[in-house]
C-alpha cells in the first residue's frame, strides 16, 4: 500500500465530505430538518457535540479510502466513483430503516438518499483519482 497517496486521498476525501455535508445537510436541508426539530439537538447542544461530527467524517473518509485502496487497486476516477456509489447505496438502506422507525419526512428521506449518492460517488472519484498506482517503466 502506498501510504503517502493513501494519506493524501484520505485528507482530500475528508475535506470534501466535511464541506459537502456542511452545504448539503447543514444549509440546503436545514429547512427540512426544522420540520422535525424534536429529532435533532438544539443548536447549543449540537455545538458541544461538534467534535463527534468531525470524528464521524474522519471515520467515513478513512474507511472509504481504505476500501478504495484495497478493492480498487488500479485506482481511477470511474472505479472510485462506482465504489463510492455502492457505499452510498448501503446508506440508502440505513436511511429507509431510519424512515421506518423515526418520524422523518419523505423530504428528509430523499434528501439524505440523494445527498449520500452525490457525496460518496464524488468522494470515491476523488480517492480514485489520487490513489492509483504510478506508471511503471519497463525495460
Amino acid at each position: 500500500m502506498n501510504w503517502k497517496k493513501f494519506f493524501i486521498a484520505f485528507i482530500a476525501a475528508f475535506v470534501f465530505l466535511f464541506v459537502f455535508g456542511f452545504i448539503w445537510y447543514g444549509n440546503l436541508m436545514h429547512g427540512a430538518h426544522q420540520e422535525v426539530t424534536a429529532l435533532f439537538r438544539p443548536e447549543a447542544e449540537f455545538k458541544e457535540h461538534f467534535p463527534w461530527l468531525i470524528l464521524g467524517e474522519i471515520v467515513m473518509a478513512f474507511f472509504l479510502t481504505m476500501l478504495c485502496a484495497r478493492f480498487v487497486p488500479a485506482g481511477g476516477v470511474g472505479s472510485g466513483a462506482m465504489l463510492g456509489l455502492l457505499v452510498a447505496l448501503v446508506y440508502t438502506g440505513v436511511h429507509v430503516i431510519d424512515f421506518a422507525v423515526m418520524p422523518l419526512t419523505t423530504k428528509i428521506l430523499f434528501g439524505w438518499i440523494v445527498g449520500a449518492i452525490i457525496e460518496y460517488s464524488v468522494a470515491g472519484a476523488i480517492i480514485g483519482a489520487i490513489y492509483k498506482p504510478g506508471s511503471r517503466m519497463t525495460t
